[in-house]
């Protein structure tokens, strides 16, 4: 059973899933929406150097998403906005990259496969290269939870708990890039921000406490990759874009439950 395609492709979803939910809480508290956009559309120079280099895809995604977040990281607030350092950043590395692959000869590439994912395709080597990603990703978030939550409300706070912010951001540095570059092949490289943000967001009008929103937030993404995947498989869509279409209904369902939610609440509190 562990050879069908299909119960492949269901465990690489999850995982990416499991992987990106609880930081792409940080995304959302943090508002790096951009952040990672920029993160992502940097592997796809990652992809064309590792392949004209002839190694493995997932080294040159890796170290092309640290570079690229650390540069954002290291030009944050030296005269760029941030959202103009960003967009520049992430429009022009997905540029540089797809240039970069017209260049490589005698190579074939399935240039959709990058940018729009592949799970259909994933082999046993890519579980083992997804999961493990995804547990150093939980095992570096666990460990440093509570200091990257006060980083998170405020810089001040952090020194005043004897932690330094910078530090803190390199960690969530570290495990973006760890995620784009598992989660490339699931989702690829325009859609791995979608399943940062959308499931965090989904589950935010509804979690009492940050780890309720981070486990809640995992439980949607991986109900978005395995409903996303069984609907690609009925209807014949792509699957990447189709998880991330279920991801946003999901959204869209959960911000008219907590519109609907809201709306009682003052209803109860009016005076008769």
């Amino acid at each position: 059973m562990f050879d069908s395609f299909l119960v492949r492709a269901a465990l690489a979803g999850v995982g990416v899933a499991i992987a990106a939910a609880p930081l792409g809480c940080f995304v959302v508290w943090r508002r790096m929406a951009y952040f990672g956009d920029a993160t992502a559309h940097a592997s796809i120079l990652g992809v064309a150097l590792a392949l004209g280099f002839q190694a493995p895809v997932f080294a040159g995604v890796l170290i092309t998403s640290l570079l690229m977040a650390t540069a954002v990281s290291g030009l944050s607030g030296r005269g760029f906005a941030m959202d103009t350092l960003l967009g520049v950043l992430a429009h022009s590395s997905l540029a540089f990259g797809l240039v970069a692959v017209s260049f490589l000869q005698g190579i074939r590439i399935d240039l959709m496969a990058y940018l729009f994912g592949d799970i259909l395709a994933v082999s046993r080597l890519d579980l083992m290269v997804i999961w493990g990603g995804a547990t150093i990703v939980l095992l570096l978030l666990w460990a440093r939870w509570s200091a990257l939550l006060t980083a998170t409300l405020s810089d001040d706070l952090a020194y005043a708990a004897g932690l330094n912010p910078k530090r803190e951001q390199m960690v969530l540095t570290i495990a973006l890039a760890l995620v784009v570059a598992v989660a490339i092949k699931v989702v690829g490289v325009l859609l791995i921000s979608a399943m940062l943000l959308i499931p965090a967001a989904a589950a935010r009008p509804f979690s009492g406490t940050p780890e309720r929103m981070a486990l809640m937030a995992a439980g949607l993404g991986a109900l978005s990759a395995l409903g996303g995947l069984h609907l690609a498989f009925v209807f014949d869509t792509p699957t990447g874009p189709t998880i991330v279409c279920l991801a946003a209904c999901i959204f869209a369902l959960a911000t008219l439950g907590d519109f609907v939610k809201q709306y009682l609440q003052r209803s109860d509190e009016t005076p008769s």
